[in-house]
């Protein structure tokens, strides 16, 4: 734990502020979020507190030493009879009587429970770590994912303003007809329309691209308005297999090492319990200086010093059966947290292969999709060629124009899915954090 958060502290040694306008890559975005996301704060204390917890419980096996000090003081009246004397009362006024006392206390208990709990506060430290790297996985998974979200969003309006520019072309070419007396009216105007429609849609994705920093902005926990330039593309990893993405994932998935940690708490936890059946030891000593002096009664001083030793065995014999069936109690857990473990393995290995089937998907698609896209951009050329020689009507550029915005789109949506699988594939196979020198965090 203490090289964890070591590691912490190396890695973000200075607060990250991101001036207006800056240029936002990838890297700087993951490192702002693990700075400054707010959900990694809270999972990094967590984990603080249950090491706290370990140095409390060991605490619990150490001696106590208590030191004290008590002086008191009386003054009264007194009236005394002695035996030796009856007739003859004593009678002094403002007797005073003074004590003083010095003690040194030592108490030590010793019972197997505690070295058992102390054992099982440490498996809830180990998940108080795994616990924040989980949060920390799960964090740049999502920043990663609202980060490509914008780029992808970036890219689609670059289509829609390439869409724009030709049907601009396509106004002027058709203005140009009309003037001409070569088209008529009508063809002017449904090519004004289609302009409109294809301006409305950029500045409709204006808004969606404001709002996607929005989104990537929260997650970094910056000003909402913070604005910031990205000039990045969605790169993809095409080598991703199945057999390696599940082995990782049963060595470095966090929340199966958290299941599996949380198996051993369980069964420590019975042990706990079975080990208050076993005596407990309680050794104490003491060191005791006493003094007093009195002006009445029979002992007018006294002083002692000297030391205290005792140690007592206590075994509980009966308890009403409570200790019986909080075992039995500690035996279902284990078998209930048996089976969660049983049901996650099941679960994540669903997950990665339900999420591969998408990803080798996506990838055969972006093949037809690349495809697809240079035949709808070479007919959109060669049916604006013929728009501006006359040989083709508006309907027949409107539907290349169309094809070609849809292919594209088609396209960059594609190589966003494979990224956002990709994306997932490592979350679930634990490798979403590592460092590569030659990759990014992927």
């Amino acid at each position: 734990m203490k090289k964890f958060l070591i590691g912490w502290i190396l890695l973000f040694p200075a607060t990250i502020i991101l001036a207006q306008e800056e240029p936002l890559t990838f890297e700087k975005a993951i490192e702002i979020g693990l700075e400054r996301n707010f959900d990694v704060k809270i999972g990094v204390n967590e984990a603080i507190l249950a090491e706290n917890d370990i140095r409390i419980g060991r605490s619990l096996l150490l001696p106590t030493l208590d030191a004290n000090n008590i002086r008191t003081y009386r003054r009264e009246d007194t009236e005394q009879t002695f035996v030796s004397d009856p007739d003859v009362p004593r009678v002094i006024d403002g007797a005073e009587t003074r004590t003083n006392n010095y003690s040194l206390v030592a108490i030590y208990g010793f019972s197997m429970d505690a070295v058992v709990a102390l054992q099982r506060l440490g498996k809830l430290a180990e998940v108080g770590e795994l616990e924040a790297k989980v949060t920390i996985e799960n964090t740049v998974a999502a920043i990663a994912t609202a980060y490509y979200r914008l780029v992808l969003e970036q890219q689609r309006h670059n289509v829609l303003q390439t869409a724009l520019e030709l049907s601009e072309e396509r106004v002027n070419i058709a203005k140009a007809q009309y003037d001409f007396g070569r088209a008529s009216k009508r063809d002017f105007l449904a090519a004004q329309v289609d302009y409109n429609a294809d301006l409305t849609a950029l500045v409709t994705q204006d808004q969606v691209i404001k709002n996607a920093k929005v989104n990537l902005n929260e997650l970094l926990a910056i000003e909402p308005n913070k604005e910031f330039v990205i000039n990045d593309t969605i790169t993809i990893r095409e080598n991703l297999m199945i057999e390696d993405l599940m082995d990782n994932a049963y060595e470095n998935n966090k929340q199966l090492l958290v299941n599996q940690r949380m198996q051993n708490v369980a069964y420590l936890q019975l042990r706990e319990l079975q080990a208050q059946r076993l005596p407990t030891i309680t050794l104490n000593g003491a060191y005791n200086n006493n003094y007093l002096r009195s002006e009445a009664g029979f002992l007018l001083t006294n002083q002692q010093d000297g030391i205290t030793l005792g140690a007592t065995v206590s075994w509980n014999l009966f308890s009403g059966f409570s200790l019986n069936r909080r075992i039995q109690g500690a035996k279902i857990q284990m078998q209930n947290q048996r089976h969660f473990l049983d049901q996650f393995e099941i679960q994540m290995q669903s997950d990665i292969q339900r999420t591969f089937n998408v990803y080798e998907n996506s990838i055969s698609l972006l093949d037809i999709e690349k495809e697809n896209y240079q035949v709808a951009v070479e007919n959109s050329d060669i049916a604006l060629d013929r728009f501006r020689l006359g040989i083709a009507n508006y309907l027949e550029f409107r539907d290349a124009q169309v094809n070609r915005l849809q292919a594209e789109s088609r396209l960059i949506e594609a190589l966003y899915n494979i990224k956002e699988t990709e994306i997932e594939l490592m979350r679930l196979s634990g490798r979403i954090y590592f460092q590569n020198p030659y990759e990014k965090v992927f």
